[in-house]
């Protein structure tokens, strides 16, 4: 395989795309978990509740600061290797970026220092007001993105100048895009089931660990009670997702569904491996039938297969098949494990349950994976279009880039990513083994206003407010 400036150029922007998307994953439901836990708190005076939004707002400030950082080199990106693609569809794309910075970003920026700094400097009504901005803002920064990324999926409300320049005529049918009504919901719910289920690991692993019992067990009952809950919906919204790509993006649907002949009925293949260079499948196992009830609800339907469509506008169909079957899988387990765990708390059973405290604990990453694995499966069904059906992806690439220019600014990104990030992670592993602040510490020695970062037991400030009893 030769390594082009095109294919490098996608690569770095697979790669870091892949590192950002973890953070806002995250963080947007880490900021609402952060809203209802001080609502909870301010309602019915609880003080576990405290004790857990301390906890999890120092997490939430690490990652939020990790996804602004790993933001911004995707945006230089657009200029460095993209050029033509931000020349032709900047029109378009510039202003709505310019309305995230104009809602989200500003949002953030007014109230992200009164939830850092203002705990016990504003009424309590007026921080929780600031937790609920600060979320509001990373919802609408996801709402934007997909607004713009939406439009890259199905453009409309534009039209071309004669150079190719993609012209706004209609902005109300590039907002309210058709793809934004199900992309949308569906990326802000995978947001909150990847919290749900980081939030519920963590419990899980300190009930394991016998040490912060109380909260660990309430962190585990809230994120199982809140997954089991938001994981169906999210089947139910995938489900309206692959409506849209069957009905708008049939090539896509085809190499989603690894259906290399047109078929009627269709059937549902399960398993197998595709072998894309003898345009066949390995291995499959298929339900009959099922692919016309899945793609358009008959048990009779023709469902198009990838031959139907000229090589030079189909998509590779390994990436997306599997990435797919992966997302699935991901939310099935997470699905299991929300249910049973709903159901053992309820019972009173959850602290005793230790092989499936276990298995929480080590269903952590399943929403980040579920999360990338649906990314790739858009992205990459989308090719060989960037802008679906008018700007082929070779047609965006900066078009002077040689391949060691490239390969350069590769490896600086991620060189500097794995430094940053290293040291992220290694800082929130702290955080989460030091645990929550113990009740009976909380007044006195848990916190340092000038250091809200700081991890408990290793902070001088606190160490030192010990030591004198101040």
């Amino acid at each position: 395989m030769e390594l082009t400036p095109l294919l490098l150029s996608r690569i770095q922007f697979a790669f870091t795309i892949s590192f950002h998307i973890i953070f806002p994953a995250f963080t947007i439901g880490l900021a609402a978990w952060l809203t209802f836990l001080e609502a909870c708190h301010l309602f019915t005076g609880e003080r576990i509740y405290r004790r857990l939004s301390d906890f999890w707002l120092k997490i939430f400030a690490v990652a939020f600061g990790l996804g602004v950082v790993s933001g911004i080199v995707m945006a230089f990106q657009f200029g460095t290797n993209w050029s033509e693609l931000s020349r032709r569809t900047g029109p378009i794309q510039g202003p709505l970026l310019g309305y995230e910075s104009f809602t989200a970003f500003a949002l953030e920026a007014a109230f992200f220092g009164v939830l850092m700094f203002g705990r016990d400097r504003v009424p309590r009504w007026a921080y929780l007001g600031a937790c609920l901005m600060v979320s509001l803002g990373t919802s609408l920064s996801a709402f934007w993105i997909m607004v713009n990324n939406s439009w890259m999926q199905y453009p409309t409300g534009f039209s071309l100048t004669p150079d190719g320049v993609f012209v706004p005529t209609d902005w109300s049918a590039i907002i309210f895009n058709q793809a934004v009504w199900t992309r949308f919901p569906h990326m802000i719910i995978a947001a909150y089931v990847t919290s749900a289920f980081c939030v519920a690991a963590t419990g899980a692993w300190y009930m394991l660990r016998g040490t912060a019992v109380q909260e660990g067990r309430a962190m585990a009952v809230m994120g199982l009670r809140l997954a089991a809950i938001l994981v169906p919906v999210q089947l139910g919204f995938g489900h309206l997702v692959g409506d849209f790509v069957h009905d708008k993006q049939p090539a896509k649907f085809a190499a989603i569904e690894g259906r290399w002949n047109d078929q009627q009925p269709a059937s549902e293949i399960l398993v197998a491996w595709p072998d894309s260079e003898n345009e066949r499948n390995l291995f499959e196992i298929s339900v009959p039938y099922l692919g016309s009830v899945i793609g358009s609800m008959s048990l009779t339907s023709k469902e198009l297969g990838i031959k139907s469509f000229a090589p030079q506008d189909r998509p590779p169909v390994a990436i997306p098949f599997f990435a797919f079957r992966i997302m699935v899988g991901c939310g099935l387990v997470m699905l299991a494990l929300a249910w049973i765990g709903s159901w053992l708390s309820f019972s009173e059973r959850l602290l005793k349950a230790r092989l499936f405290l276990v298995a929480t604990f080590l269903s952590f990453p399943l929403g980040f994976i579920a999360t990338l694995t649906g990314w790739f499966t858009a992205e990459v069904g989308r090719q060989p279009w960037v802008v679906y059906g008018q700007l082929r992806t070779a047609e965006a690439a900066t078009p002077f880039l040689t391949s060691q220019e490239v390969a350069t600014t590769f490896a600086l990104v991620a060189a500097v990513y794995a430094l940053i990030f290293g040291f992220g992670v290694l800082y929130i592993y702290r955080l989460l083994r030091a645990g929550p602040i113990p009740a009976a510490a909380l007044s006195l020695y848990g916190t340092n206003p000038k250091r809200p970062l700081s991890i408990p037991g290793a902070s001088p400030g606190v160490s030192g407010a010990a030591k004198t009893g101040e």
